[in-house]
């Protein structure tokens, strides 16, 4: 319930009742005293309203998000442009949205990999997410294409562990440090399928209401936030009992 039907309520039961139905609506000044004074006797209704209005908000956006996983989930899971690493037959798969310039998003990294390291059967799927900066985009770009030099964890794991900003040199110069052929790389990082595909990556993001990195989607939730290797494990039995 929005807070100004609440309040509207809260005047309209505090109004005082004849025992016949009352004919004249009460006036806006009476409305707003009665308001006033029940807000002056019980703020903590305005704390209770505005916590119950973001509960259902949250709800409904897990819900439309259950909603887009459904009907969007092979190209979520299987979009064969999709970089992929730990096992790729694995029974449940993590898809992760990020920005290689996300401070959150490089702490999670790790965690991510010792959860990947521990389970067998896990598959991650890295969807490009860059918001961040003008350069986020160059570094997304660097990493898919790497992919078509068969290198996408190496330079994932590199993008992720590099400090400052990410430029087209710096992307080059970690590229021939991983023995890329750089000029190849260059070429294939201004692909126009390489953009559409960052595209079609954002696009997706939106959709499920992801707003910032890093985002997780497991089963038929997202997670978002640098969150702790528990709650991933946790997501990751809940997704493979159904």
């Amino acid at each position: 319930m929005r807070l100004p039907r609440l309040l509207m309520a809260l005047a309209l039961i505090a109004l005082p009742m004849s025992a016949g139905a009352q004919t004249t609506p009460p006036d806006r000044e009476a409305i707003e005293k009665i308001v006033r004074d029940y807000l002056l006797k019980h703020p903590e209704v305005i704390i209770e309203a505005v916590q119950e209005l973001e509960k259902r908000q949250a709800m409904a956006r897990d819900e439309a998000a259950t909603q887009v996983i459904a009907q969007r989930k092979a190209e979520l899971l299987n979009d064969p442009a999709t970089p992929v690493v730990g096992n790729p037959d694995g029974d449940v798969t993590i898809v992760e949205f990020f920005d290689y310039h996300c401070g959150y998003c490089k702490r999670a990294h790790p965690t991510m990999q010792s959860v990947v390291k521990g389970d067998s059967k896990l598959r991650i799927a890295y969807k490009q997410m860059p918001i961040l900066t003008p350069n986020s985009r160059v570094a997304a770009a660097g990493a898919l294409a790497a992919a078509r030099q068969g290198k996408y964890a190496e330079m994932h794991n590199a993008l992720m562990e590099a400090r400052g900003e990410l430029t087209k040199d710096r992307v080059m110069e970690i590229a021939a440090g991983l023995k890329l052929d750089t000029e190849k790389l260059a070429k294939d990082m201004a692909a126009p399928d390489i953009a559409q595909q960052i595209d079609k990556s954002l696009a997706l993001a939106k959709a499920l209401g992801i707003e910032g990195t890093p985002a997780f989607v497991i089963g038929s939730k997202v997670i978002p936030g640098a969150v702790d290797a528990d709650t991933i494990r946790a997501a990751v039995a809940a997704a493979r009992k159904g």
